[in-house]
């Protein structure tokens, strides 16, 4: 007989299921773009500006006085976040993902590689010499939260180890993005800052190497090394990357110990009591339950802890907030074919539509040519274009990086045109080519 179900889990039951379906992020990020283009365009569209420069201040006695406006916190802070587990991510691939050998890792960074620097020259050609030429970093950037989304819409029709090889290629990819945010968009640096986030990072690589497991003094060092890069003239989202790599991947318990822990806690949980009976009155099996608790916590590394923690803020709050900040554009006096044909705003769209399938096909098909690489069981040349096109989704990390490549208001909604333009074309024709492609047998 089954468990009678409490009323509020059927009432939270769909909820649930979409939290847990790998193309929720993206949906809620469509819907999120969506509402920033209609509201920085409706009557009231003055609101929305408003509200993003709104300032809020954090004062610290003498010492610290942080007095930002919304869109900086969103920016700077929340997406410290967001880096943050792209860092984790990136860490977790090198050392047991698809990046954890010359052999797995071959392919994919070699299509990140040509899906980095197609999109760069082609915005090159466009924009060499003119105002818009810092904004070449803007179309090399895949967002992952789309990317994954089309490909959950698309379901069986694409073989799983296509759907591997475009997440290391995206996790390559963000590893370009972050090296190119740390040393090409970044103005005047303040040494002392700078040196205090080297001393904070010296004490989180000891903390890692003396085995600490617990999270709190990593994240209590982690929001001094924001701080410190805040001020550092570095971008702060920098500080979460770092963050990442000296968090331990590392448990407390191999799978043996708990495996042995469980398994005597669970015999002693049944000798403690009678069957169906609650644990509420029979404080022995409380005391197990809390034990088994722990257990679990101390298999899990503080590195996969983090992420699983931090994984829902991300994809359901952080990367949502920052489109519905960053993503409105307002067209009125605008127009719109002039726009389009400016030279950001059409670089950024044939780097982000052609450069990106250009290059991450080129480049792999010159890596396995050249026997360097070879391609995934189960995908062929078709699916991997195909891949390629979806890839050329820019829209979160370039979005972002336009906001650090151009001060000019009048550039930055230039390239976000080209952002939205060229990311609707990779994924409405990248969703049809996959659609219609069918795996190799």
């Amino acid at each position: 007989m089954k468990p009678k179900k409490e009323p509020i889990e059927i009432l939270l039951k769909p909820i649930n299921e979409f939290l847990h379906q790998e193309a929720s992020g993206g949906i809620l990020l469509m819907i999120c773009t969506f509402i920033a283009l209609a509201w920085a365009n409706l009557p009231w569209s003055a609101s929305y500006h408003d509200l993003w420069h709104t300032h809020i201040a954090v004062k610290f006695s003498n010492l610290l006085n942080l007095d930002y406006s919304l869109h900086y916190w969103i920016n700077d802070g929340l997406m410290a976040i967001f880096f943050f587990t792209v860092g984790l991510e990136i860490k977790r691939e090198l050392l047991v993902g698809e990046l954890s050998s010359m052999r797995k890792a071959s392919l994919p960074i070699a299509g990140a590689i040509g899906g980095m620097v197609a999109p760069a020259l082609f915005y090159i050609i466009f924009n060499s010499g003119s105002k818009g030429a810092n904004g070449w970093g803007i179309p090399m950037a895949t967002d992952i939260a789309f990317v994954v989304g089309i490909m959950a819409l698309l379901g069986p029709r694409i073989p799983l180890t296509l759907k591997i090889f475009v997440l290391a290629l995206a996790i390559a990819d963000d590893i370009g993005a972050v090296l190119v945010i740390a040393i090409f968009y970044t103005a005047e640096i303040f040494i002392t800052a700078l040196v205090i986030a080297g001393l904070v990072l010296v004490l989180l690589a000891v903390l890692n190497k003396l085995g600490t497991k617990s999270l709190i003094p990593y994240t209590i060092l982690g929001i001094i090394l924001w701080l410190a890069f805040l001020k550092s003239g570095v971008h702060a989202t920098i500080a979460g990357v770092l963050l990442a790599f000296t968090i331990p991947a590392s448990s407390r318990y191999n799978t043996q110990k708990f495996s042995e822990k469980v398994k005597a806690l669970i015999n002693k949980f049944d000798s403690t009591g009678n069957l169906g009976e609650n644990v509420l009155s029979n404080q022995e099996r409380q005391t197990d339950v809390m034990a088994i608790e722990e257990s679990c916590q101390k298999v899990l590394t503080p590195l996969q802890r983090f992420e699983h923690g931090l994984h829902p803020w991300v994809a359901f709050f952080i990367i949502p907030v920052f489109a519905l900040a960053n993503a409105g554009v307002t067209l009125a006096g605008l127009d719109i074919l002039v726009a389009l044909f400016s030279p950001v705003s059409l670089g950024i769209i044939i780097g982000l539509f052609i450069g990106k399938q250009f290059g991450i096909f080129a480049f792999s098909f010159a890596a396995v040519k050249l026997k360097l690489a070879s391609l995934p069981e189960g995908v062929n040349w078709k699916n991997l274009y195909g891949a390629g096109i979806l890839a050329g989704i820019g829209f979160t990390m370039s979005l972002f990086i336009a906001g650090l490549a151009f001060n000019d208001p009048a550039l930055l909604d230039l390239s976000k045109i080209g952002i939205l333009t060229g990311s609707l074309l990779s994924g409405v024709v990248g969703f049809v080519f996959l659609k219609s492609s069918k795996a190799k047998n």
